[in-house]
Formats: C-alpha cells, sequence, structure tokens
C-alpha cells in the first residue's frame, strides 16, 4: 500500500509536459498544473494561433492566461522531496507529443515501447507483457515503437503484406497474386529483405573501401602542397641572396624569378588544392550515404526497408581516380649534373654540382644516355622559361646547352658540333662559340667565372664574363624547340667545372 501511495504521490506532484516533479509549480484556469517553465514552453508554440489549451484536458484559453506561482502546491512538493520522493521512474513516463503512444492504455496514455507487426498494434510494457506469456502471441514480430503500422495493410484487401512483388517492385498482401498481381514474380517479404540486405552490405563495404581511398588520397595530396611550399619558400630564399649581388639587370631578374616561382607554386597549389577539395565533397557524400545504408539496414520493419531501399542503394560513380601518382621530384630544382650522363672519366662531387677530369674510369653502370666520345655531362634538370646560373671554370672547358635527344658518341656528341647543342669553349687566352660546326670568335675577357642567361620562350641565349662585373661574351637569337639541359666538357688535365 505505501509503494501504491508513493506513486500515486509521484503523478499528483509531477508535471504531465516534463513528467518530474513540479519546479515552481502553476495552476491554470482549468485546474492542473505544471511547471511554469514548461506551460510556458507550451504556449509560447501556440502564440502564431493566438489560442492556448491545456496539455492534459485540452480545454483552450483566450487571451494567454496570466501565470501565478502556486505558493501552497510548492510547499507541498518541497516536503515532499524532503522526504525522498523521487520522479515518476523512466518505464512509468507518459507520451509526449513526439513519442508512439501505448493502443491499449486507457485515460493517459504511456509511451509504446514495442509494436506488433502481426497485430499491428504498439504496447507499453504493461500491456506487452501477454506476449511474452502467450503462446501464440510468441509467434508474433515484436519492432521498435512505430507510428507507420498502418502502412502495412493492404489497401485493396485490407490484409497485412507479407509478400514482395519483383514485377512491380512494391509490397503485396497474400491475396493480390490472386488478381491484380497475377503471374507476377513473387516471394515472402522477408526473402526479399534477405537479398535486399546482402546487396545492402556490398555497397556498405565498397562505400567504406572508397572513403579509406579518398581519405589516403587527401593525406598525399596534404603532403604534396606541403611540399611544394616548403620547396618553393627555400628557392626563393636562395633567390634573394643570389640576386643581393647582381647588377641592375640581375636585380631585375629576381623580382622576375620570384613572381615565376610563386605563379608556379600557386598554379601546382590551385590545382591540388581543388582536387582535395573534391575528394573532402565526396568523402562528406559517401559518409552521409553510408549513415543511411546503416540505418536502413536496422529497420526491422521488412515493408519500410523495402519501400525505402530503392532510393538509398543507388551509389553513384566515383569522379576521380582512386589512385594519385605523386611526383617524386622537387617543384623548384637547382641545376645540378645527371651522373647517367657523365663519361666515365668524369668525377662528380658537391652534390653533383662540380665535375672534374680524372685519368681513372670511373664505376659508372652502362646507361644510353651517357657521353662515350667526349668527357662531356648534362644536368638532371630541364631549362625551360628562363633561367640564369654561373659556373667556376678550370682549364680547356665548354660550357653549354643542349637538347636532350643529342648523340652520346661520335664527332656528332661534341657540344657545338651539330644543331642540338650551343656551347662556349673557355681556353686558356681566349674564347670560342660554336653551334652546329660553325665557329666565332670571342674578343671579350677572360674570366675563371662564367654567366649563362636563357630566356627559352624568347629564343635568347647569353654568355657573360663574370668578374666584379659582367661583360656580354656573346648572345643567341633563335627559335628552341625542346626544353635545354645544362652541358658541361672538359678538355684538358687538371679542368673542372663548378657550378655557383
Amino acid at each position: 500500500m505505501a509503494e501504491k501511495g508513493n506513486q500515486l504521490d509521484r503523478e499528483t506532484f509531477s508535471c504531465s509536459i516534463c513528467v518530474d516533479l513540479l519546479k515552481d509549480p502553476v495552476t491554470i484556469p482549468c485546474g492542473h498544473s505544471y511547471c511554469m517553465n514548461c506551460i510556458k514552453s507550451h504556449w509560447d508554440g501556440e502564440d502564431q494561433k493566438g489560442i492556448y489549451s491545456c496539455h492534459q484536458c485540452r480545454k483552450t484559453f483566450t487571451p494567454r492566461p496570466v501565470l501565478e506561482k502556486n505558493t501552497m502546491l510548492a510547499v507541498l512538493v518541497k516536503q515532499l522531496k524532503k522526504a525522498g520522493l523521487q520522479a515518476a521512474p523512466a518505464d512509468h513516463c507518459y507520451a509526449g507529443p513526439e513519442d508512439v503512444v501505448c493502443d491499449f492504455c486507457s485515460g493517459r496514455k504511456l509511451k509504446a515501447i514495442k509494436s506488433c507487426l502481426f497485430c499491428l498494434a504498439s504496447y507499453c510494457e504493461k500491456h506487452l507483457q501477454p506476449h511474452y506469456d502467450v503462446a501464440p502471441l510468441k509467434k508474433h514480430k515484436l519492432v521498435e515503437p512505430s507510428k507507420n503500422l498502418q502502412e502495412n495493410i493492404c489497401s485493396r484487401h485490407d490484409e497485412v503484406m507479407k509478400m514482395f512483388c519483383r514485377t512491380d517492385q512494391k509490397c503485396i498482401c497474400y491475396l493480390c497474386p490472386v488478381d491484380e498481381h497475377k503471374g507476377h514474380d513473387t516471394v515472402s517479404a522477408a526473402a526479399e529483405r534477405t537479398e535486399r540486405q546482402r546487396e545492402l552490405e556490398v555497397s556498405r563495404q565498397e562505400i567504406q573501401q572508397r572513403i579509406q581511398d579518398r581519405e589516403k588520397d587527401v593525406k598525399l595530396l596534404q603532403q604534396e602542397v606541403e611540399a611544394i611550399n616548403h620547396s618553393a619558400d627555400k628557392t626563393v630564399e636562395d633567390s634573394e641572396k643570389i640576386f643581393t649581388q647582381l647588377i641592375r639587370l640581375i636585380q631585375k631578374r629576381s623580382s622576375d624569378v620570384k613572381q615565376q616561382i610563386r605563379s608556379q607554386q600557386e598554379t601546382e597549389v590551385s590545382g591540388v588544392k581543388e582536387l582535395q577539395e573534391k575528394l573532402e565533397q565526396e568523402i562528406t557524400e559517401l559518409k552521409r550515404k553510408d549513415a543511411e545504408l546503416k540505418q536502413l539496414s536496422h529497420t526491422e520493419d521488412h515493408n519500410q526497408f523495402l519501400h525505402n531501399y530503392p532510393s538509398l542503394s543507388a551509389l553513384s560513380e566515383s569522379t576521380h581516380s582512386s589512385t594519385i601518382n605523386i611526383r617524386p621530384l622537387r617543384y623548384f630544382e637547382d641545376v645540378t649534373m645527371d651522373p647517367n650522363t657523365a663519361h666515365t672519366h668524369l668525377l662528380l662531387s658537391e652534390g653533383n654540382r662540380k665535375v672534374t677530369f680524372i685519368k681513372q674510369d670511373q664505376s659508372y653502370s652502362s646507361h644510353p644516355e651517357r657521353f662515350t666520345e667526349y668527357l662531356q655531362v648534362l644536368s638532371r634538370e630541364s631549362l625551360t622559361g628562363r633561367c640564369y646560373w654561373e659556373v667556376k671554370v678550370r682549364g680547356q672547358v665548354s660550357v653549354a646547352v643542349a637538347y636532350k635527344n643529342i648523340s652520346r658518341k661520335g664527332d656528332d656528341s661534341r657540344f657545338g658540333c651539330n644543331d642540338k647543342s650551343w656551347s662556349l669553349y673557355c681556353f686558356q687566352n681566349s674564347s670560342e662559340f660554336y653551334y652546329n660546326k660553325i665557329r666565332t670568335s670571342i674578343s671579350g675577357p677572360r674570366s675563371s667565372r662564367v654567366g649563362v642567361y636563357l630566356d627559352h620562350r624568347a629564343g635568347i641565349l647569353s654568355f657573360y664574363s663574370v668578374s666584379g662585373t659582367r661583360t656580354l661574351l656573346h648572345r643567341v637569337q633563335t627559335t628552341f624547340t625542346q626544353p635545354l639541359y645544362a652541358g658541361v666538357g672538359i678538355y684538358s688535365d687538371p679542368g673542372s667545372v663548378k657550378f655557383c
């Protein structure tokens, strides 16, 4: 009896909106009591209608009643709390506007905890008990509370739809194959659900794999951006140190080179970030799709599953390759010599920036691009756009530019003795320029430092003697049809060339 009295007290002094003990209790004109904040929020939602109702008896009031705290009720609730009275336990919660109500409760209805697909009704814990105790009811299919049970009834025969017509792709009852769906391919809803569930899992696995692939691609692209930015920043820093030592012309070139580097950086980063953004958008969409399919896979109602499946199962084609190739080379590179092109009597050192004649054969591996007739070597990096570099020379050497397809053996392989290379020969007391076996004498001063300026697009190639100031030795105006490579040849012992 004490337990029943305690339960009665809980219900008497609980707010029917929040189902908790009253806080700042107020009593409205119809006599029902609520927490002040609860009834205010309830009436705020009815402001547009201009008519205010009681949450329990639905009696309406116009205008909106003025709320005053029920002092006596507040004192009673306070005393009951001191006596150990608590709010009603969760299993006695009454149904709210958004809840599924028990179809068998009379008066104020409790929340339903299960719906029966056979009975097409929803039950609170008390009214659900026969489904656990009565043998015939134990066979019924219980699912989470649903407001859509009537959608399982065939509108034509008023029977529960437990079959699926594959011909028309819709749920049907057992009488439908007799008339409207006669001769159609029909199976049980459970069988169709099983097959579609397998398809759904395959789709989810594909989505999850694509998510992993895209996340990996995004990481690679982020590394690419960082590499571009780091390489660009270091190149700008080095360019600043170089151009502070040059005359006005070279100082102007400093600005041009920085602009070129930043332009290339911006172009490369922009392209990578655009692809990165698209991949991130695809990842977001795939995650959303996966969440929808996951929710659908947990739907216990076969008919609801089959009803929603066609609109969710389709997976759009990927607009991007699943593999992204990241270029291993840096974007902004200094000129260095390519060991695969060096004659076996040339020694490369200082990070392949210095070339020295040596009498002993070097143990270079065989390579089709290696010079075998003359002691020559080409740069690893191709030269396009506008470039300037300086070399420190010792002995009789040649400073050249050449196409990649220059011969590697025979007389035609010597720099300047073909139409694929342009070369400045530096001797002890004189200089000569060669192109396609045509010799041009150079009258400028001899220096241990030679500067080379190339504007590939404009077809300009200039050689300078560098000694405090820069003196133009020779200039070529032509049309370059391929990327060029810096070249070095050594024709005396001792002899060396170093890129500054």
